[in-house]
């Protein structure tokens, strides 16, 4: 399991990244003629601030239970990983307009060196995006998704107005709006992402249904242990990256309650034991038939 340290220390190196990918798209964008490099630069602005407000809320959300949190704070992760998903479509919409803007009026073609560097920040971004979706698909985390997908569609962004500069630079007079055509399809993908990014936010905002596999995994720890005869009912909810597990077992109705007292704490050792994300077990004692 990755620790809280690796993972912040994943946070710092996102926000630095795009504050050197800022400075270089604007100043490149301004000396090679590309609007669309210098406004891709500025959403690597607002990407600072997005990936700020995400990671802050993913390290609040580690913080553990207290007297006026009894279930801890993993909700925050949620909201986080719905901001994300709110700022991914934000992004496309100002894309989309400064594409529009650029098709309407006239200009010149970007110089040729623009090129190279919009496919470094592909390479850059693409690299950065798919440590940090490692890292949320490790622990489960709704919020770094959202914010691998951020870096990714500024990949996207930023691969579409490569592809558009080379066409106008191989096109010559006429093709000068290529790139700013490109970003426009780019949008499409960015909006896609991030309708899927608040859907799985607000999915865990509303405690919906966790994987199949993760109940199976807790009714085979419960299976596993002497005196239970069969598992009922299981519901687990998810909580930032942590779990609560609700399970009824049943046992012989002929045992005492001490005896199924004991059944149960020993239920709740082995889940605990078999996943270190499950933060508490409920066990209630139901009778077999």
């Amino acid at each position: 399991m990755r620790s809280a340290a690796e993972t912040l220390a994943l946070g710092i190196l996102s926000v630095c990244v795009n504050i050197v990918l800022m400075l270089v798209k604007i100043g490149v964008g301004l000396v090679g003629n590309s609007y669309a490099l210098v406004a891709d630069g500025i959403e690597s602005a607002s990407d600072i601030f997005s990936s700020l407000i995400t990671w802050a809320g993913f390290q609040l959300s580690l913080r553990p239970a207290d007297e006026g949190h009894p279930y801890g704070h993993g909700k925050l992760e949620a909201l986080a990983g719905g901001f994300a998903g709110v700022a991914l479509l934000a992004a496309a919409g100002v894309i989309a307009a400064n594409a529009v803007s650029e098709i309407l009026k006239p200009h010149h073609a970007p110089e040729w060196f623009t090129l190279p560097v919009l496919l470094g920040v592909v390479a850059v971004k693409e690299l950065l995006s798919r440590r940090i979706l490692a890292a949320g698909e490790e622990i489960g985390s709704t919020a770094l998704r959202g914010d691998a997908w951020h870096h990714r569609s500024d990949a996207i962004s930023s691969g579409a107005a490569a592809i558009g500069i080379a066409v106008a630079l191989a096109g010559g007079p006429g093709y000068e709006a290529a790139d700013d055509w490109a970003a426009l399809v780019a949008c499409g993908i960015i909006v896609v992402n991030g309708l899927r990014i608040l859907r799985a936010a607000f999915h865990d905002m509303m405690d919906g249904r966790v994987p199949n596999e993760w109940h199976q995994a807790v009714r085979d720890a419960a299976t596993g242990t002497a005196g239970v005869v069969d598992t009922e009912k299981c519901r687990i909810r998810k909580s930032g990256t942590d779990q609560f597990v609700e399970l009824h077992v049943r046992v012989d109705p002929n045992i005492t309650v001490f005896e199924g007292h004991e059944i149960g704490h020993r239920v709740k050792e082995r889940v605990l034991a078999a996943n270190p994300r499950v933060r508490d077990v409920l066990v209630h004692i139901e009778p077999a038939p």
